[in-house]
């Protein structure tokens, strides 16, 4: 695998990383909203929340990717 070809894929691992995050905060952000709201629909915010982890799961699985293996 060459360089460039190299640089391309972490170029793309690194905008997914980017916007996964946007959603993240989103959703971080409506969940406040949602808990500060004076109709609280607890059901809503727990999804939301698990929707968040899943999305923090797939930021860590994409950091990892473009972390390379050293051998220690």
């Amino acid at each position: 695998m060459n360089s460039s070809t190299r640089m391309n894929k972490l170029d793309v691992l690194q905008v997914k990383v980017e916007v996964l995050r946007a959603e993240h905060q989103d959703l971080d952000a409506a969940i406040t909203a949602l808990e500060e709201a004076s109709h609280y629909d607890a059901l809503r915010i727990k999804r939301l929340k698990k929707q968040k982890l899943a999305l923090k799961d797939q930021i860590v699985s994409i950091e990892n990717q473009m972390t390379p293996d050293i051998i220690a």
